[in-house]
């Protein structure tokens, strides 16, 4: 705030000043105009008409001041303007770098206070003197079963997208591959297991046409900056699909298809699952 408030304010005047300016080209042309029209008028000599040059001249008296009182005023504005350049970056520079110094002091604090805490905890472990709580004789904490049960893609999203499987009959499971593996064994053949594609609890994923993961609405307007990204606006619809070539995949990015059939990737922060 220290630094873009006093930008935005001194970066406000140039609008005003270029107004400025063109006012002053305006007045210009005017006293310009009159000042033919009045030699025009001195000029006349089959028809001298004294009321016309009189009106004339006070009609170019006041188009002359006006110029000169803005050209007078743009003669002192603009140098002073072009020079105050220099204070102002100098200032705001200085804030910049005051406030970074500040920043990196503090961080440089912490991280000497986190490294003798971390110094302390390895010390503490070669004495003995710190321990983990055992639980059935080992000491690793067991593993919630809740986690498994409500969120099982936070165990499965660490496997490649074509391999992770999930079995949603099995909650439970320590170990959802092979159970689902095994679960297999013992199902018809023609029946598929889901496989996990980084989908996210909340999606849907009944009544979807072959090859789309899931939906996503746009929560965001996206404008593509590449040849191979999709644009879309607020409110619309975008079927999320597999990555022709899983090696492309980048995270936070997802590949979707629109209704008219454009195809592209899309930051996934941009939307929210239907």
């Amino acid at each position: 705030d220290q630094v873009l408030l006093p930008l935005n304010t001194y970066q406000s005047q140039f609008p005003e000043m270029r107004k400025k300016i063109d006012k002053r080209g305006r007045k210009l042309v005017d006293y310009d105009s009159q000042r033919h029209s009045f030699q025009a008028l001195q000029t006349n000599m089959k028809k001298r008409d004294d009321v016309k040059i009189g009106k004339g001249r006070e009609q170019l008296e006041e188009a002359k001041r006006t110029y000169e009182i803005l050209n007078s005023e743009l003669h002192d504005e603009l140098p002073a303007l072009f020079d105050s350049r220099v204070l102002f970056l100098v200032t705001n520079l200085q804030t910049l770098f005051n406030a970074e110094h500040t920043f990196h002091s503090q961080s440089s604090k912490i991280f000497n206070e986190l490294e003798d805490i971390v110094d302390k905890l390895a010390t503490d472990s070669q004495r003995g003197s710190y321990s983990v709580k055992k639980t059935n004789g080992t000491n690793s904490l067991p593993r919630p079963k809740s986690l498994l049960k409500d969120s099982p893609e936070l165990i499965i999203n660490n496997l490649p997208p074509s391999r992770g499987k999930y079995c949603p009959d099995l909650p439970d499971s320590k170990d959802p591959i092979n159970t689902c593996a095994a679960s297999d064994t013992n199902k018809s053949p023609t029946k598929k297991v889901e496989e996990v594609y980084d989908i996210p609890v909340e999606a849907s994923t009944e009544h979807l046409p072959p090859g789309v993961l899931y939906r996503v609405k746009a929560t965001y307007k996206y404008t593509r900056e590449d040849v191979d990204e999709l644009s879309f606006d607020v409110g619309e619809i975008v079927s999320v699909v597999e990555y022709d070539d899983p090696d492309e995949q980048e995270e936070g990015w997802l590949m979707g298809m629109k209704e008219n059939g454009e195809k592209g990737m899309f930051p996934a922060n941009f939307t929210r699952p239907l």
